[in-house]
């Protein structure tokens, strides 16, 4: 009996198509969590909490502009919109989030889309391109049906359509602050455990229990407190800075002369959470 080894020609070839390289798996892994944030290519179970989310937030808007046809005014504008609507974002994003990034850690393909030409970096870009893309879905197209609503019945020809063109604008930009605040802050959270239970959990716990805060300090008999009071939560934070921006004193809360205070740590709040989400993601990847 021969000991010489035999080699089986089995048809393997060598792969000849184009290398996409980063560029392209940091495209499909955006595209693929996107569509994870509305149920996309998953069960039907997957699918009923987020559509019924943007159900919801559909219909309020389809309301709004009909009750603006009817009456001239609207229940609220595009920035009070969100601002009533952020309740349902959050949780939306308390299922989705641990969705995009929670079952990942538990199931354990980290190494695997490590091992690929894929960074850290390249996987929180694209995990948070997702979450911010849905967020700024579910309050932006509402906001577009308002808009098409009340530029369909403006008296004043094109005028009015070009002024309120210049009320969307802003309003889509304000949906883009809330995207980032929701996304920054619900991730970072998600990457701790790959159980989405408690993820869930976590980032409804983060928005809903501080707000207690913001009214205890906002009754205290210091004028500076109730000023600063909107910053010890990420939903009155923001609509800080909504007042400040506008100058407006009748939102709900009232900045002062603090209101510069507002977008400085609104802006190191979505910087802070990216961060320490990239920090997270590089310590993963380099196990």
């Amino acid at each position: 009996m021969s000991d010489a080894g035999v080699i089986h020609d089995i048809g393997y070839q060598r792969y000849e198509g184009p290398r996409l390289g980063r560029a392209a798996v940091l495209g499909a892994l955006y595209q693929h969590g996107l569509r994870a944030t509305f149920g996309l290519g998953r069960s039907a179970k997957s699918k009923i909490f987020p559509w019924g989310v943007a159900g919801i937030v559909l219909l309020v808007a389809v309301i709004n502009a009909a009750v603006r046809s009817q009456t001239g005014t609207w229940l609220f504008d595009y920035y009070a919109f969100d601002d009533s609507m952020s309740w349902l974002v959050i949780f939306f994003v308390a299922i989705v989030a641990p969705e995009l990034v929670s079952r990942d850690l538990r199931s354990g393909v980290l190494p695997l889309y490590f091992s690929r030409p894929l960074r850290a970096a390249d996987y929180v870009i694209a995990k948070v391109a997702a979450l911010v893309t849905a967020v700024w879905l579910l309050l932006g197209v509402p906001q577009l049906i308002m808009f098409l609503g009340g530029a369909f019945t403006s008296k004043t020809g094109m005028r009015g359509v070009w002024h309120e063109v210049g009320l969307l604008l802003p309003g889509w930009a304000y949906s883009v602050l809330w995207a980032f605040v929701f996304a920054s802050i619900s991730l970072l959270i998600a990457s701790l455990t790959g159980k989405r239970a408690f993820a869930a959990g976590g980032i409804v716990a983060v928005f809903l229990m501080t707000a207690p805060v913001v009214g205890v300090l906002s009754v205290l008999p210091s004028r500076t407190a109730n000023d600063l009071a909107g910053l010890a939560s990420p939903m009155s934070l923001i609509s800080g800075v909504e007042a400040w921006l506008r100058g407006r004193n009748d939102l709900g809360i009232d900045v002062g002369d603090f209101g510069v205070i507002y977008g400085i740590e609104a802006f190191c709040l979505i910087t802070a959470g990216l961060l320490l989400l990239l920090a997270r993601y590089r310590k993963v990847a380099s196990l």
